[in-house]
């Protein structure tokens, strides 16, 4: 907390030097190492010391200047000031953004868990043997190609000339292996997985070496599948992905932009089947770098975004609420524009199910694992999709690999499609979620 005052009392003595007297700074610096490897030996090193902090100032007619600087001591804190200063004249005359009415809000109170970095041996010496371990799993694993192991420190914080004051700092670290095959007359297949953790010393690089093994020997017995209508099952990461992808559902920045596929009157409207619950919960237990404020210094918390089926809140910046007549809910960051973005993603049980299901005792239902080409396969104003995916085609528990296949369909009658929301919640790096069961959906096969 020391930076953040120090930040704040020279920010304070520049703007009264420089006649500014309404002005805020939010910023982040980054410590972070990231090692690859192979056959045995490093690929690649890096490591960064990152600095980005945004600085705001409104002049006397309420007009907002933007600038940006990876420098906070005083020379560069000035510089900012002033630039931010004289842009304001050019600033927008309209939805001006203003401080949000809980900058200086208390926040919540979160036990967080730091850890020191490894030295670089180490992370080296960990990944060569995660490497070989997978090699040796199968002679039909030629290799490792994409894999890491990456640590980082973060600190952040949010000053105002309102007198708010924030900061906070987090670890994390997270491993990545990704496997290809290679066998005569089949094509190449792989298998990925990831763990994350507070520090390198505490991941479960084990799990994740067994995940990836299991997964690359599952589909090297692959078949076609024909197309047509199928129940489908997402795992928790596949379907994170896929809600994320069309996030505009539920951001009211993308609403006010009519870049949605809801409108200020979609609230309190069923959206999805009343099995499934959205939160968005940056401080939930799973989630290793809670973060406690935004970038407007909004507190963070627990957020329904859709309950039971229906659509309860959508993610605000200090702005969107102003426009919308509700309260900031802490998604905002700031740039030269503000955004609004999700940060942990909490997808669970709504209603309870009338009949539950399961993969040991289902025929004929797809398991998709990963979603593909999301950039390309998703038009989100739509509501379309039309994605690649790695999965399985599952009767009574045995699981037959699948070769290639795309599934499609519009994802608002996905919602609506859902029959079974599983209880078995899975902790992701992006968020938590279950295996969720959807009825009818179109899987095209070659």
């Amino acid at each position: 907390m020391s930076k953040v005052i120090e930040i704040s009392a020279n920010a304070q003595t520049i703007a009264q030097r420089l006649g500014i007297t309404k002005y805020d700074i939010y910023g982040a610096t980054t410590d972070s190492t990231s090692v690859q490897v192979d056959k045995g030996e490093p690929k690649q090193v890096k490591a960064s010391n990152r600095a980005s902090v945004t600085v705001r100032v409104w002049n006397d007619q309420g007009r907002l200047g933007v600038t940006s600087t990876t420098d906070v001591d005083e020379r560069g804190l000035e510089l900012a000031l002033k630039t931010a200063s004289e842009a304001s004249a050019f600033g927008a005359t309209e939805n001006i953004p203003d401080f949000s009415p809980e900058a200086t809000a208390p926040l919540p109170d979160v036990d967080v868990a730091l850890a020191d970095p490894a030295p670089v041996g180490t992370l080296i010496e960990q990944l060569v043997k995660a490497e070989q371990a997978l090699l040796n799993a199968h002679d039909a694993i030629a290799a490792v190609p994409y894999n890491g192991i990456a640590q980082s420190a973060v600190e952040h914080f949010y000053v105002n000339s309102a007198g708010a004051q924030r900061s906070e700092e987090r670890t994390s670290a997270s491993v990545y292996l990704y496997t290809k095959t290679e066998q005569e007359g089949r094509k190449p297949r792989s298998g990925h997985a990831v763990r994350i953790g507070v520090g390198s010393d505490n991941l479960d690089i084990d799990g994740c070496l067994q995940e990836a093994t299991d997964k690359t020997l599952s589909h090297l017995d692959y078949k076609k599948i024909e197309s047509g209508k199928y129940r489908v099952v997402f795992s928790p990461e596949a379907f994170l992905s896929l809600v994320s992808a069309f996030g505009n559902l539920y951001n009211a920045q993308s609403v006010l932009d009519k870049r949605s596929l809801s409108t200020a009157e979609s609230l309190t409207t069923a959206v999805a089947s009343p099995l499934l619950s959205v939160y968005d919960d940056a401080l939930h237990p799973g989630n290793i770098s809670p973060e406690t404020f935004d970038g407007e210094g909004t507190p963070t918390r627990r957020l329904p975004i859709i309950e039971k089926g229906v659509l309860t809140n959508f993610l605000h910046s200090a702005g969107t609420a102003k426009r919308m007549g509700a309260q900031p809910t802490g998604h905002a960051s700031i740039g030269a524009k503000v955004s609004v973005g999700s940060n942990f993603l909490h997808i669970t049980q709504g209603d309870a199910a009338a009949a539950s299901y399961a993969l040991e005792t289902a025929d004929n239902v797809i398991l998709i694992d990963d979603l593909q080409a999301l950039h390309a396969g998703v038009n989100a104003l739509q509501g379309s999709f039309s994605l690649p995916f790695d999965g399985w085609l599952v009767n009574k528990g045995d699981r037959t690999s699948i070769e290639s296949a795309t599934v499609a369909g519009d994802f608002r009658q996905l919602l609506q499609s859902i029959i079974y929301v599983s209880p078995d919640e899975k902790v992701t790096s992006s968020g938590v979620a279950p295996h969720v069961w959807v009825d009818d959906l179109s899987i095209t096969g070659e």
